[in-house]
């Protein structure tokens, strides 16, 4: 960090200033301290600055910043305690199963264990929506498995799709209204991106990870990809189940197995969400993944 000094007539006004880069680009955070300082007053506002542009850099979006090398190695160390299995036919019935089963009953659905089973298998037929959205999140998790296509909006859109085909009049729409997330007693968890901003902001996500998938380690990837879209939250509603496809698409892709995020550690994973949103720490989220795998 250092001192800037702006001449504006007879006065001279000071800025602590801090330069980073994104990529090719350098970005700048600068603080205004004042105007005509000695050097006692100078040094007080400038430690007091500095302090507040280190919180602010801890809270950027990690979509902003190269990470450094050193930090690049930190989340390889912590993917090595991933034990990298392949899937055999029985492994993935399992997965899709139990996948399927605990995303949806995340958002609510009422379907029961044994009966996502007969429905996946056609013992049973869907005769409501929770049914019908179980048939089609148990597509969504082939789909993912077997897809060759790349990251992208329409990819995006096509996941919501098969999703909710059938049960969402704005299946595979991206939002026009804002959206606003509340607790029990009416206070505001999360507020999305607003919608006019949505493309712009998933463009973005998109442009990030493919210039640093052969970077960037798995997990890493996978989890900024899923925060991020939630945290834009681009569609009107079915954000969670289509998050967390895409983090089993951008694992999948980098050979690592499915992850399953199950129904009673819904409130840590919540929390995780939170914890990004308020910090843009990635950690969290990664270490719950990481327990998730180990269980």
């Amino acid at each position: 960090m250092y001192v800037e000094i702006k001449k504006q007539g007879k006065k001279k006004k000071y800025y602590l200033s801090h330069s980073y880069r994104i990529g090719s680009k350098v970005k700048k955070i600068q603080r205004y301290l004042g105007s005509d300082l000695n050097d006692n007053r100078l040094n007080k506002l400038k430690n007091h600055a500095e302090k507040l542009i280190l919180e602010q850099l801890k809270k950027r979006d990690i979509l902003e910043y190269e990470l450094t090398r050193d930090e690049i190695e930190y989340f390889r160390k912590i993917e090595s305690k991933i034990k990298v299995e392949h899937f055999n036919k029985k492994d993935w019935n399992r997965f899709t199963e139990e996948f399927t089963y605990n995303t949806n009953a995340i958002e609510g659905s009422t379907v029961t264990f044994s009966e996502v089973k007969d429905l996946i298998d056609k013992e049973i037929k869907p005769e409501n929506f929770d049914e019908i959205e179980t048939i089609n999140v148990a597509s969504a998790v082939e789909f993912i498995k077997s897809t060759k296509e790349r990251l992208s909006l329409e990819f995006i859109k096509k996941i919501h799709q098969i999703c909710f085909n059938h049960t969402k009049s704005f299946a595979g729409r991206f939002r026009s209204v804002e959206v606003v997330i509340k607790d029990k007693e009416g206070n505001i968890m999360h507020q999305g991106a607003s919608y006019n901003k949505v493309k712009d902001l998933l463009n973005e996500l998109v442009v990030w990870y493919n210039r640093y998938k052969e970077k960037y380690p798995p997990l890493l990837l996978a989890s900024v990809v899923h925060n991020q879209f939630e945290k834009i939250h681009p569609f009107q509603d079915g954000n969670g189940r289509v998050g967390r496809l895409l983090l089993n698409y951008v694992l999948i892709k980098h050979k690592y197995p499915p992850v399953n995020i199950r129904l009673k550690d819904r409130i840590k994973y919540y929390e995780t969400l939170r914890k990004y949103d308020l910090t843009g720490d990635i950690k969290f989220t990664i270490k719950f993944l990481l327990r998730q795998y180990h269980k």
